[in-house]
């Protein structure tokens, strides 16, 4: 009889740990994005989802592509800030209905052309004359070559363009043809981002003038006072020319309009109804989030820490996204 008990006793323990198991609900995956913005954007996000609606989280690490694959398969539900319509990957997703892009969540988001303030104004504390004073168009770079002299081809000025590999990179060295600019301007890849920002952060620090692409939001754009160069208006045909790497006329035009979105899969789509609710409705000012990124980035501070203090001190911007309860439920855990 006693064996009898404890077999009992222990059939039913095992019965109760497996119905509780069974009662856990599977964590949402996120994307492990690498770039600052997606980073803190993700943590944020994960934190709402998390303390305000009780459900887990964790994150799969991977290349945007990867992640992008991964999403349609839903092997990951979340892309915390995905450049929708810019990859064949995900255009082609959504078109299927295996993929969604929810919301406009950092307007204003932005990629150009780029010099410090100090070039064309100058920066009197500091004792910089202006050496660019008249720039205000891409037209206006080849009088200006000299100013942005290159190192090793100093007959020529340089341009700093992304790492080769990057989408951008080719869109960059189109547009060089297209502004015929390649017999002024020497074309410089670096050879990571890592490397274009510490090119840019060192010109800069020094007063030195420097011409290069770049993006945002992007701790950067809040760390310093920069000037986008003016550029012809958006057209939807010069912008083909300018993303194929063959086509041997490319026409000039500003860069496709960014929509940074919260990616989503299918199923999470239709199972999480509440949570789509809360993402369709987020949006980060995009000076907020740049000066954010930029105080991360300086402090050294982990995505997790920003995304908490973020929540903290800015429930002007996330308290209208959620629900009365969630919103009591996260300040509750901060």
């Amino acid at each position: 009889m006693h064996l009898l008990t404890r077999w009992l006793t222990t059939a039913a323990l095992t019965l109760a740990m497996a119905g509780a198991q069974a009662a856990d609900p599977k964590p949402i995956h996120f994307g492990d994005i690498t770039w600052e913005s997606g980073s803190l954007i993700t943590e944020v996000l994960r934190l709402i989802v998390e303390k305000g609606y009780g459900y887990p989280t964790d994150t799969l690490p991977g290349s945007t592509v990867s992640l992008e694959a991964a999403l349609a398969r839903n092997d990951i539900q979340v892309i915390g800030e995905e450049w929708a319509g810019r990859s064949p990957a995900w255009v082609k997703a959504e078109a299927e209905g295996k993929v969604f892009g929810l919301g406009d969540i950092v307007k204003n988001a932005d990629e150009g052309w780029w010099v410090p303030d100090y070039v064309i104004h100058g920066d009197a504390e500091k004792g910089i004359k202006p050496l660019a004073p008249d720039l205000r168009s891409v037209s206006d770079l080849p009088r200006y070559a000299h100013v942005f002299r290159d190192a090793e081809q100093p007959e020529k000025g340089r341009f700093l363009n992304s790492p080769a590999g990057w989408t951008s990179e080719v869109v960059n060295t189109q547009k060089l043809k297209a502004y015929g600019l390649t017999d002024t301007y020497v074309n410089f890849r670096t050879g990571s981002g890592a490397a274009l920002d510490a090119e840019i952060t060192s010109s800069i620090r020094r007063g030195k003038p420097v011409l290069f692409y770049y993006w945002s939001p992007t701790p950067l754009m809040g760390r310093y006072k920069l000037v986008r160069l003016e550029e012809p208006a958006f057209d939807a045909e010069a912008w083909k020319t300018l993303a194929d790497a063959k086509n041997p006329n490319p026409r000039g035009t500003r860069s496709l309009a960014a929509r940074l979105s919260v990616g989503v899969s299918a199923p999470f789509h239709q199972q999480y109804p509440e949570l789509v609710a809360v993402f369709e409705k987020v949006d980060f000012p995009i000076d907020l989030l740049n000066t954010t990124l930029a105080k991360m980035s300086e402090t050294r501070q982990s995505p997790r820490a920003a995304a908490e203090q973020f929540l903290k001190a800015n429930p002007q911007v996330w308290h209208g996204w959620v629900s009365d309860e969630a919103r009591s439920k996260v300040e509750a855990a901060l």
